[in-house]
């Protein structure tokens, strides 16, 4: 308790509160524009840091991380281009609601279910953070691909409306996530002789491309602009009967971003992803998803949030790096001198406090800036298209090139421009194939793990329990969709016999 008292005030002291102050709206900043990541904004700040006291530097690099990751959902609500990777899956249904002139209601849901996400976590960082790193430890291949299967399953209930096509945007991201030398056997696959393919299709070009450029297409195609009907943009925080409604899919997206978050190299997208599919799953209602539904939004805000903060669990407790911004916070901790794991949390008790301290304050602090921050930021949209819509595209062709710094993803996200807006206009659904590059990869290389630990055996996955359950519950999780498609058909016919 001392030490957390001490921690107290160590972050009330002004340097430290400038720090996470100025590091929220850089955050908010950097996860709102399209191509400038939180983690781009952390490598940018490192450097900068190594003036600052250890305690100053991580509450600013915190609060940038956590900022950033909710902020993505800002311009993928208002303009269907994720800030973030981590905001795909609230483009789905938060741009539904814009089109709807419902942007204040969705940028709401999205800020409170961050936020609540967000401190979610940070209490299971500060409770648990140990006892979470062991069960980060007993996942295997064998698990890591039955929760990649769990994620893909959902594909059935998402094409609810036409699983055939649902099914085949699924294997289309299944195919892309396949595309680059193979990481087992280091093969070339589908590179067609060129190098620049070799490293395999970033999942940023397709996202970019499928709803970014896809929607400035048909922005130009259509000619229909939404700001005549959104007016004035302001933030509207859920209703207490909203918040009551939500609730159970903000614990759920919690708690799983949690779990997610731990586990070594999955990271906040995945969590999202994973979380949207399993509300998906879970509705009583899931033909409302994709089209504005609210679940669909504090389902992946508050997982990307929780995830975010349970990322930080194996960098303190093993010091190994949850998600790709905290790969990039363990070179600040060699810049600092100091060594995540054990050792930190009994030699350097203080520290780690502050750190936990900040997190819950980096994300109590997306409620009380986030509305005027978006009320700024969406000032941007009473730009008229024809200026807005170039600075965007910019804004996306520079993201794309500086992943890499290859001119391939530039090529790859205005292709997939081109057949996002094909895809959309002969009623082909998105989201699967985001899906499948996203779990794609992950799935493959875990289960051809799993077979080479076992020689081949395909015992090894029902030796675990938890694999067993996982594959257990998305194998019923894709058939039941089917099976009650066939049910409903076939008592139409008997209902109906001579139509």
């Amino acid at each position: 308790m001392d030490s957390f008292l001490t921690a107290l005030l160590h972050i009330i002291q002004p340097s430290n509160l400038i720090a996470v102050i100025g590091g929220a709206l850089l955050g908010m900043l950097s996860g709102a524009t399209p191509g400038v990541s939180g983690t781009m904004m952390v490598v940018l700040l490192i450097p900068l840091t190594y003036t600052l006291e250890p305690d100053t530097a991580f509450l600013l690099l915190i609060s940038v991380y956590c900022s950033a990751v909710f902020s993505g959902s800002i311009s993928a609500i208002l303009f269907r281009t994720p800030g973030a990777p981590e905001a795909v899956a609230t483009t789905l249904d938060g741009y539904e609601m814009t089109k709807q002139g419902k942007p204040h209601e969705a940028l709401g849901i999205s800020v409170y279910s961050s936020a609540v996400g967000g401190l979610l976590g940070g209490a299971a960082l500060i409770l648990v953070a140990p006892q979470l790193a062991k069960l980060a430890l007993a996942f295997g291949p064998p698990e890591y691909f039955g929760m990649a299967v769990m994620g893909l399953s959902v594909v059935t209930t998402l094409g609810a409306k036409n699983m055939v096509k649902a099914l085949l945007a699924a294997l289309l991201g299944l195919f892309l996530a396949t595309v680059g030398i193979d990481p087992m056997a280091g093969i070339p696959r589908f590179t067609f002789g060129l190098p620049s393919l070799m490293s395999g299709i970033d999942f940023i070009p397709v996202l970019i491309g499928l709803f970014a450029i896809s929607e400035m297409l048909r922005q130009v195609m259509e000619d229909t602009t939404i700001k005549v009907k959104l007016g004035k943009i302001r933030t509207s925080l859920p209703s207490f009967a909203m918040q009551k409604r939500l609730m159970p899919t903000i614990f759920g997206g919690s708690a799983l971003g949690t779990i997610i978050g731990i586990l070594p190299g999955i990271g906040a997208t995945t969590a999202a992803m994973v979380s949207y599919s399993e509300a998906v799953r879970w509705s009583k209602t899931p033909e409302k998803f994709g089209t504005g539904h609210p679940e669909g939004i504090a389902a992946p805000e508050s997982s990307n949030n929780a995830a975010a903060n349970g990322a930080m669990v194996p960098l303190l407790a093993l010091g190994i790096p949850g998600s790709a911004t905290t790969a990039v916070m363990l070179g600040a901790f060699v810049l600092h001198g100091l060594k995540p794991g054990p050792l930190l949390f009994s030699e350097q008790a203080e520290f780690i406090n502050t750190i936990f301290l900040g997190t819950m304050i980096a994300n109590a602090l997306i409620l009380l800036v986030a509305p005027f921050f978006i009320r700024g930021f969406a000032n941007i949209i009473r730009i008229p298209y024809p200026v807005l819509g170039p600075v965007i595209l910019v804004l996306c062709i520079v993201g794309s090139y500086a992943i890499r710094n290859n001119m391939m993803d530039v090529w790859l996200t205005l292709g997939f421009g081109v057949l996002g807006y094909l895809l959309e206009k002969y009623c082909f659904p998105l989201s699967p194939i985001i899906l499948g590059i996203v779990l794609g990869g992950l799935a493959e290389q875990e289960f051809r793990r799993s077979l080479i630990m076992s020689q081949g055996d395909y015992g090894i996955f029902f030796a675990s329990p938890i694999a067993a359950v996982l594959l257990g519950v998305s194998f019923l999780s894709f058939i039941a969709p089917i099976a009650i498609n066939f049910y409903k058909k076939w008592k139409a016919n008997a209902a109906s016999p001579g139509a």
